[in-house]
């Protein structure tokens, strides 16, 4: 793991400070949100005697406009407090500070977005560690270890978090944090741990020219019950506490959040109430983090290859597409996505979750960025509508929110006919994406429909899905729709 820490000059006379400077804050690879007008205040905190001034500069030593040596705060008892504001977006800075005749320089500051990572496995990242999404000097992370540095795979290191949430069981049962050869040794032996969070930072400052810091708060196996918000004044000792911990740690301000999780939800009694838990966490987030319009965008889960095939994991697929008439809320679907085990996606497709989610935050946020114009958000059904008779009858699917046209590797994938009951009925010999429109398809069926049929693309927990439109965004699973 990549550490970075910002070197301290410190002087000591006759055991006390009496003399010298040492700055706390910022610190090397520190990623500072921005405003919205691209400037960021920068809060300088640390040790010094008498007047404290400051600049921002550029690697080769020159000063930003404007942002040149000034006083930034009075030293009190041998500490001191300021900020440097009107920095813009870029990096990386060197911001200096001098006091009584000393200097120190901090190297590697940025100013740009943060992102939140959160949920569960998928969003941990649980991907083979092969042809890893490569480091980008542009993109930071700061650790579970409330570590800034340069962000690398695996992001996620959680038995050694600084939160006790993420610890592991001893062999007596207790929670403990892993440390020294045993962790050295965790660490050494990994062989899974890549995600999307770092393809997704990539992706997104290639179009946009905004550094990027990531802040990795996912933990595998979790529920939404155990990221209940009422569960925050537990800090450290619960999900959500932990995570709105690392929001304040990191500057109290955020660009959104990225979320990846359900699997654990989909049985008989948590299915119940997930789309009332969802929209509670999103808006607890939003609460906490004093911004009612913060970006919540997340994954749609996807293949579990399980002996079972309960209608749960298809009923938490269509509530998360529901969800998105939550405002400033969107989706990317997984449905098609190659794994690395039963239930985890594989490195190179977190590449393309991550990408594609770059690719929402980019058309939402950055709608005046050439690089983000020109596409919508992925295919969205509309409605599934009979039509035709005899050989050309068909049930025609229409979809919105489509780049380009639908599209499919050799034969389409996925769609299924229900009867009343649930159950599925051999019916479609044939689909075609509608030669007059490519936003539609067309499933020609075989002699009649059921009584009350409806329409799932992704039936079951295992299915095989293959449409997407002309970016590579998939269709995601939806259903049971009544055909009209």
């Amino acid at each position: 793991m990549i550490r970075s820490f910002s070197f301290l000059l410190t002087i000591s006379l006759s055991g006390a400070f009496a003399q010298g400077l040492q700055v706390s804050t910022p610190v090397a690879h520190q990623v500072i949100q921005r405003g919205s007008l691209n400037r960021a205040e920068i809060l300088l905190k640390g040790k010094a005697t008498g007047n404290v001034e400051a600049r921002v500069s550029t690697p080769g030593g020159l000063s930003l406009p404007g942002l040149d040596w000034k006083p930034v705060a009075a030293a009190r008892g041998g500490n001191f407090s300021g900020k440097i504001a009107g920095v813009p977006t870029g990096g990386p800075y060197t911001i200096e500070l001098r006091a009584a005749g000393m200097s120190q320089a901090v190297n590697n500051v940025f100013v740009g977005d943060l992102w939140i990572l959160a949920g569960q496995s998928n969003m941990e990242g649980v991907g083979n560690l092969e042809d890893v999404q490569p480091p980008h000097p542009m993109v930071q992370t700061f650790d579970m270890n409330d570590v800034w540095g340069n962000a690398k795979e695996p992001l996620h290191s959680l038995p050694d978090s600084a939160d006790r949430v993420h610890w592991r069981k001893n062999q007596a049962g207790q929670l403990e944090r892993l440390t020294g050869e045993a962790r050295d040794k965790f660490i050494a032996g990994r062989k899974k741990g890549a995600g999307l969070g770092l393809p997704f930072a990539v992706e997104l400052y290639a179009r946009t020219k905004v550094p990027v810091g990531l802040v990795p708060c996912a933990h595998g196996g979790t529920s939404m019950a155990q990221w209940n918000p009422d569960l925050k004044s537990q800090a450290g000792d619960s999900l959500y506490g932990a995570t709105i911990r690392r929001f304040n740690e990191v500057g109290g301000k955020v660009a959104g959040i990225l979320w990846y999780q359900g699997e654990s939800d989909a049985a008989p009694n948590p299915v119940t109430v997930f789309a009332g838990k969802f929209e509670q966490l999103i808006a607890a987030f939003r609460a906490d983090m004093n911004s009612p319009n913060l970006p919540f965008y997340y994954v749609q889960i996807g293949r579990h290859v399980a002996s079972s095939n309960p209608a749960e994991w298809n009923r938490i697929q269509q509530l998360q597409l529901e969800a998105e008439r939550i405002r400033n809320t969107a989706m990317v679907s997984s449905i098609d996505s190659v794994i690395d085990d039963g239930i985890h996606v594989s490195t190179s497709d977190h590449k393309k979750l991550g990408r594609n989610l770059a690719m929402i935050a980019c058309h939402d946020l950055f709608p005046d960025v050439g690089g983000c114009a020109g596409f919508n958000r992925g295919p969205r059904p509309v409605s599934a509508i009979q039509q035709g008779e005899g050989a050309n009858f068909a049930v025609r699917v229409q979809f919105e929110s489509v780049n380009d046209k639908l599209r499919a590797h050799g034969r389409i994938h996925g769609f299924t006919v229900l009867n009343k009951d649930g159950a599925a009925v051999p019916s479609i010999y044939k689909s075609i994406v509608d030669p007059k429109d490519p936003s539609a398809v067309l499933l020609y069926i075989s002699g009649k429909l059921p009584e009350n049929a409806k329409l799932q693309y992704g039936f079951g927990r295992d299915p095989i899905c293959n449409l997407e439109d002309g970016i590579g965004m998939a269709v995601p699973v939806f259903g049971p729709m009544p055909i009209q």
